[in-house]
């Protein structure tokens, strides 16, 4: 007999009475569910559900009737929304989120079912509305666009890490996920390095998870004292280059080099205070200059 998925959702609240598996990726996720065995007493009526996707059937899109089955039909099925919802949950999407999206592959479901192929709803609901959260996760759970390649590829290492770690009992390297997925180690390295585009924190969160902890943005950079000078210099760096080449060493040996007048007269073999006179001229030439252009 079919297991009914339905049948295993918990009511609101309860908790189940297996334990999950450990976490996993959206896409390593089953497009169908294994029987899990949930108490509940929330199922719907399965000879009532019949009788209404009969009547959907029977009523004509514009039929306000139609539209009252339609959302019977979907209120209904919700604890299986919710209990697919749930293996997702923990992966970075808000939960109310994932039951949403769940929700359009149910509407999806109830409006493509037909009686006629003589399975449960719940067997042919479950691989759409999975489906549509694991599309979900793809489309909109990048914090970054990244190409569909790449989202694909990331998605493939998961898998290949999770089956060679299991296998090797321990991390895979890059050499053995090129291999066991037959591309270079370039295209691995690209692979993980799309991740980092997946989730993204805010700069305004706290550092260690502790409300009480100061904020990541506090504990990045400092404030460059010499920014101020920025604008200075390159306005500065045109008019060096229109001075006569022994004016602009001088000034590269006073202020670069930080050579004495003396240190600087000796290499240029001049006397100190003719060193001293083209660097008062010089620096009052480039004050100008810089005036002239504000």
């Amino acid at each position: 007999m079919t297991s009914d998925p339905v049948a295993q959702a918990p009511r609101a609240g309860e908790a189940d009475t297996v334990s999950e598996a450990s976490p996993v990726s959206p896409s390593d996720a089953p497009e169908t569910d294994e029987p899990v065995i949930i108490e509940s007493t929330d199922r719907p009526d399965r000879a009532l559900a019949r009788e209404l996707f009969g009547e959907l059937a029977a009523t004509s899109d514009d039929d306000p009737r139609h539209r009252q089955v339609r959302d019977q039909l979907v209120e209904m099925h919700l604890p299986l929304v919710e209990y697919l919802a749930r293996r997702f949950r923990n992966r970075g999407e808000p939960f109310d989120d994932l039951v949403q999206v769940a929700t359009i592959g149910l509407i999806k479901s109830i409006d493509r079912f037909d009686l006629e192929r003589g399975v449960e709803f719940s067997t042919y609901a479950t691989p759409t509305i999975v489906g549509e959260v694991k599309r979900h996760f793809r489309d909109k759970g990048w914090a970054i666009r990244v190409p569909r390649r790449l989202q694909e590829l990331k998605l493939a290492l998961t898998k290949a890490s999770s089956e060679l770690s299991q296998r090797n009992g321990r991390a895979p390297t890059v050499a053995e996920l090129a291999a066991h997925l037959e591309l270079t180690e370039d295209e691995v390295l690209e692979g993980l390095e799309s991740s980092n585009a997946y989730s993204a924190i805010s700069l305004d969160a706290p550092d260690l998870g502790d409300d009480d902890s100061s904020a990541m943005s506090d504990t990045l950079g400092m404030t460059d004292q010499a920014l101020e000078g920025v604008e200075y210099r390159e306005s500065l760096k045109p008019l060096l280059e229109q001075l006569p080449p022994r004016e602009k060493r001088i000034l590269l040996l006073r202020f670069f080099a930080n050579m004495t007048q003396s240190q600087i007269a000796a290499e240029l073999g001049i006397s100190q205070m003719h060193v001293s006179r083209l660097i008062t001229r010089t620096l009052a030439q480039l004050r100008e200059g810089l005036l002239a252009e504000g």
